[in-house]
């Protein structure tokens, strides 16, 4: 079995001690994929207080740039976008973003449309409303 760790020049650096993916024989694994800027600390769409607490967000401007980092880890790795085979999706507001996300979603995936599960939390790791896991084949 060959497993390489990838590292992404296009897209925006890990929070954390991980690879953007890992190809395992043919399947490519992302780690989890947010809406931040290569390069930039501000997050598109979101204001925050002093304290770093979110005043408002954007969920379409969000969607668009985690859409944006998928593909440009994909292209990275070797893939491309129609070959996501499954997707899980994180929102931290079920009720409000599911509409316009949703939309969005089916906008990017009208060709190919992989598995996909959505589920709400209450947080992530950084003041966004969005994150997305996902697998690939290679």
């Amino acid at each position: 079995m060959s497993i390489i760790k990838i590292t992404s020049e296009n897209a925006p650096e890990p929070v954390g001690s991980y690879p953007h993916a890992r190809k395992v024989d043919n399947l490519l694994f992302l780690s989890g994929v947010g809406p931040r800027e290569k390069g930039k600390k501000e997050i598109p769409g979101v204001r925050l207080d002093e304290k770093g607490k979110i005043i408002s967000y954007d969920i379409e401007a969000q969607c668009h740039s985690v859409f944006a980092n998928v593909k440009a880890i994909l292209e990275d790795s070797g893939a491309s976008w129609d070959q996501l085979v499954d997707v899980t999706v994180f929102l931290t507001n079920m009720k409000d973003d599911f509409q316009i996300y949703n939309r969005i979603y089916a906008e990017y995936f009208k060709d190919n449309q992989p598995c996909r599960t959505t589920v709400e939390i209450n947080c992530l790791p950084t003041p966004i409303a969005i994150e997305l896991k996902c697998i690939a084949t290679i």
